[in-house]
């Protein structure tokens, strides 16, 4: 998040309203609802970790235990088998 200056981007006589309520503090205006993303969707992360359970999926299928790919993986065997019987 970067910071921007008042004065440069509100008209003077919003930034005078404004004033009234807070003066020299720093303070957040939230995007609206309509643009917030879902989580990872903008750093790619959502679809990393979808891959990877796709991938999950895919070697069980192919014959690999819970036991191989929690090795393989790092993850949990309580976190395999959630990923294995997820839709």
């Amino acid at each position: 998040m970067s910071y921007v200056k008042a004065e440069a981007i509100l008209p003077e006589s919003l930034l005078k309203e404004i004033q009234k309520f807070v003066e020299g503090e720093t303070i957040y205006i939230p995007k609206k609802k309509a643009n917030y993303l879902k989580w990872g969707a903008s750093s790619g992360a959502r679809k990393s970790i979808a891959e990877r359970n796709a991938s999950i999926k895919k070697a069980y299928q192919d014959g690999h235990s819970i036991d191989d790919l929690v090795a393989e993986y790092f993850l949990s065997p309580d976190t395999i088998k959630k990923i294995l019987y997820s839709k």
